[in-house]
This record gives structure tokens, sequence and C-alpha cells, in this order.
């Protein structure tokens, strides 16, 4: 929806908040390490999934309004204008309009940041401790120990992580298709 507005509104500070939104994609995240860990510490969310869930929607915000605004500004702005000079709501546009043209950009959103986030090894080491909180792809490196490495454990841990990631582009694969075509015959 901050997509939405971004792309579709001209307003004062428009640049500014879109600005506000990326910035957050150039700050290394090792310097943000300490940080955030203290933060899910004071708040109550160290080792929970919650607040790896709510740390990577934080993150991934950014990248997310960046796509989609940009994917909007794309659109035939004469159809916006054409349902506001029907006299049809800003709500409805967006429900009936904008959204059913944005679904090759929201398949390609969300296949990528659903492996953004379920390949974070980094963040899902810093913000959890133990098994229980931790993701699929971080309990793999409980097969290594000191001094002995298990790597058919490993390597089948793997390949059972990475069939989601997978599975989710082969069920998008048809709106990837579609937003392809999308432009390719007038």
């Amino acid at each position: 929806m901050t997509g939405f507005a971004l792309g579709i509104y001209r307003f004062r500070g428009n640049l500014l908040i879109f600005f506000m939104f990326i910035a957050g994609n150039f700050v290394p995240f090792q310097i943000l390490m300490v940080p955030v860990r203290d933060l899910t510490v004071s708040m109550g969310l160290y080792d929970t999934k919650t607040g790896l869930v709510l740390f990577h929607i934080a993150f991934q915000t950014g990248f997310c309004t960046l796509f989609m605004r940009n994917f909007i500004r794309a659109l035939p702005y004469e159809l916006i204008e054409a349902a506001r000079v029907e006299g049809v709501a800003e709500w409805r546009i967006f429900w009936f309009i904008v959204l059913p043209l944005m679904r090759p950009a929201i398949a390609a959103l969300s296949v990528l940041v659903f492996t953004f986030i379920w390949n974070d090894y980094f963040w899902a080491l810093v913000l959890t401790q133990g098994p229980g909180a931790q993701p699929v792809t971080a309990g793999i490196t409980s097969f290594n120990s000191q001094f002995v490495a298990q790597y058919h454990l490993m390597s089948a841990g793997s390949i059972v992580a990475a069939i989601p990631p997978v599975a989710i582009f082969f069920l998008m694969q048809r709106h990837f298709i579609a937003g392809l075509t999308l432009g390719a015959v007038k």
C-alpha cells in the first residue's frame, strides 16, 4: 500500500518519504548487528520466532517499497485518471484496478523476499540462541561439532531446506511469465 501511495500520489515530501524507506538498504547489516540484538533483548523478543519475524518485516519493508513503487509508476496512469473521472473511490481504484495489474510484481516480490528470509543465516544466528527459534537453514549447522562433521546429514538437510524456495518459485512461475509478456503485444 505504501508503494501505491508513493507511486501514484504527488505530494510534498513524497521523495523524502521514499528515500527514508530505502535508506536502510544502504546501511551494511553488520553495523546494525549489536544495536538490533540489544533492541530485541530489551523488548523481550530475543530468541523468539516473533522477534525474528518482526525484524524481517521491518528490514524488508524498504526493499518492498522500492520494488512496488517502481512497478506502480510504470503502470498506465490513464487507467487511474479514468476511474477518478468516473467517481470511483481511491480504495476501489487500488483494489479493482491497480492490484490486479500488480500480480506479476507481487509474485516476483514474494519469491524474492521468501528466498531472502529463508536463506538468512546471519540474522538467525544473531537474534536466536537455540534450535527452538532458529529457522531450518540455521539449524543445519547443528550437525557440526568440534571434532566431527556429519556431512551426510548436512547434505540431506540442505536438500530439504532448498525444497520450499523452489516450490514457491514453481507456484509463482505462471505469474512471472504473464509479467514478462505483459507488454509484448500491443
